[in-house]
Parts: structure tokens; sequence; C-alpha cells
């Protein structure tokens, strides 16, 4: 595949966990999602992007884009780019993600757009190599991506492929968890996380999504924001940490009965949990923390995913630089300077 081609990761699996019934999450139609992807479409038409690549699904956001195309040609609006689809299994799980990502490298693309949240782009960041992320926000759990407009995103994406942005204004490095189980009964285990990992006294996976504060025994974050959903909300209303800044926080918690602070948090959409908080310290970048923790769970993102037996022994390590996204707003400040977009 010639020229200058954009990875587009849509799963249709995303936004559908238990979040939206314990809370008050969102959850996108697929019709919604088709039509975000058709403004970065058109967007990147608009900057000469010949083509894009994208993941194949079962869940509609395919057939509803065609549609949606097929008007746009009958109205006259030409320059869309060519759309491929990866030659990937279709399994309605993560492993969709995975498999259509590693394809994306393969065929050489330099950015993806990835619509969803948290978990969405969790599993490009631990795929995607040295392609960078442009993230849209349309998951349940939301602190990674953020809000925009898909067609601003897909013009920024557009300028920056192209090569009109240099790499150094529009790509910035980001910090990632990583986490490794081992020494007990399950054997070695290790996954990632790009926001939080949090140890749960719960040891039933059930539903996945981390929805009950009471459990949490600690929470280490990448960045703590107080404007976010999930820990990272609980984090930041103790020490905001930036996505930027070189470390990130580790915070003990207990149950808020017994202690102290108390924290009245945003721990998912439209749900707001006291959660007790002990101590909290900063967590150095390329530092290892170990520990014992009872039997439970480790989650990453807020989704429950790494069950711990007695003797397994975590440890959890903070990335930087592991992986890079657009910074969309530099792009777009970079191309008013420079009037990439006046004629």
């Amino acid at each position: 595949m010639t020229g200058v081609t954009v990875g587009v990761i849509a799963n249709p699996v995303a936004a559908t966990d238990i979040r939206r019934v314990t809370a008050n999450a969102a959850s996108m139609p697929v019709a919604d999602r088709a039509n975000a992807i058709l403004r970065v479409m058109a967007a990147l038409g608009a900057c000469g992007v010949p083509r894009v690549l994208m993941m194949p699904e079962n869940g509609g956001i395919g057939r509803h884009l065609a549609r949606s195309l097929e008007r746009e040609r009958k109205l006259g609006r030409t320059g869309l780019p060519a759309r491929h689809v990866t030659a990937t299994p279709v399994t309605g799980t993560v492993d969709d993600t995975f498999a259509a990502t590693r394809a994306m490298v393969a065929a050489g693309v330099s950015g993806i757009v990835v619509l969803g949240g948290d978990g969405t782009h969790r599993a490009v960041a631990a795929c995607c190599g040295e392609a960078w992320i442009a993230g849209i926000s349309t998951g349940t759990n939301n602190a990674f991506p953020e809000h925009r407009e898909p067609t601003v995103t897909g013009l920024a994406v557009g300028l920056a492929v192209t090569g009109r942005v240099p790499a150094a204004t529009a790509l910035q490095p980001n910090k990632m968890l990583q986490v490794t189980i081992g020494g007990g009964q399950g054997g070695r285990r290790s996954d990632i996380a790009l926001v939080d990992v949090s140890l749960t006294t719960e040891a039933y996976v059930g539903a996945r999504a981390l929805w009950r504060s009471g459990h949490l025994r600690e929470i280490f974050v990448t960045f703590a924001d107080p404007e976010a959903i999930g820990l990272s909300a609980v984090a930041g209303l103790l020490r905001p940490v930036g996505r930027r800044e070189p470390h990130g926080l580790r915070v003990w918690l207990q149950p808020p009965a017994e202690a102290d602070t108390v924290l009245r948090a945003p721990i998912a959409p439209g749900l707001i949990e006291p959660v007790g908080v002990r101590r909290y310290e900063t967590l150095a970048p390329g530092h290892t923390a170990s520990l014992r923790p009872e039997s439970g769970m480790i989650s990453l993102d807020g989704e429950r995913e790494l069950y711990v037996r007695p003797g397994d022994r975590a440890e959890i390590t903070l990335l930087p630089n592991a992986f890079r996204t657009l910074d969309v707003g530099a792009v777009m400040r970079y191309a008013a300077r420079h009037r990439l977009l006046t004629r």
C-alpha cells in the first residue's frame, strides 16, 4: 500500500461495560461512531490523505460508514480518502484491536486514530510501536482520550501525517504503568495501564468494570487530574500531576469509616463515591514498587484484569516515554501561525 495512510481503530464492543448500568455512563450508538469517522475522513481528505486503513468488525460501524460514504459521493462531495480494511480476524473481543493495530503498523501507518475510551486506547498503545495515537473519546471511562470534535482531530492528523507540522511540535511522549505479577501459583503475568493501576480486595472478575470504592487498597496513576473521571480524579483531588510531568503518584487507601481523609470523588460517570485516603507519595519515573497484596484483583484503567493469588508478588513500574500521541492543540496552533489552512 503506497502513499500516506492513516489507521482507524473503532471497536464496537467499547463503551458496553457495567458502568452504563451502575452509574450514568454514556454509550455512543454505532451510527454516531460511524459519523465521527466520516468527519475524520472529511478532514483527512481536505489535507490530501488518500486512504484510511480500518479494523474489521461485525458491530455495524462499517455498514453505516459505507452508506454515508455512498451518500457523500451522490452529493458530489469528492476527495474523501479511500477506505481499506485490515485482513485480520473478527472475534468481538479486544483481540480484534490488538490484531488490527499490529496489521496497521506492519502496513507502515505513522498515525492511528482511535475511537474509544481508556481500555481501547490501552489496547492500541500495547501494540502501536513507533506509530502515534490520535484519540477521540467515545468510551465509558475517558480519562486518557481528550474530548474534542472529530473534525478538528482529523485536520490535525492530516497535517501531521503529510509532514506539514514537524514531529517535534506535533507529537508528545506519554507515560504508562507496567504491571508484572509472579511468584505464586498463577505463573508470571504482565500488562500495562495508561492512566491508573489499582489493587482491590474483590476477587470476582464479574463484569470487569471497577465501581465500588470501598474495596480499593492502593492506586498508582501516570497523571492525576481533578477534572477526570475515575481513579485519576481521586489522585488529582489530593495532588494534581500533569501528563507531561515525569512522575506519577501512589495513593494508599482504606475504608472511609477508618480514614482521617475522605474524598468525594467521581469514580465513574454520574457516580460520586466516598474514598478514604491513608497517605500518598510521588512515583518516580523508572521506579518499581513491589508489593505482596492480599488475594484480589489488579485493575488496569478501571477494569479488573489480573487476579492476585496468595503468595503472588506484584511489581508496578512507571515507564516514561512509552508511546506517543498527537498534540492536536499544538498542531492547530502551528497551522494557524504558519497559515497552513489559508489560501
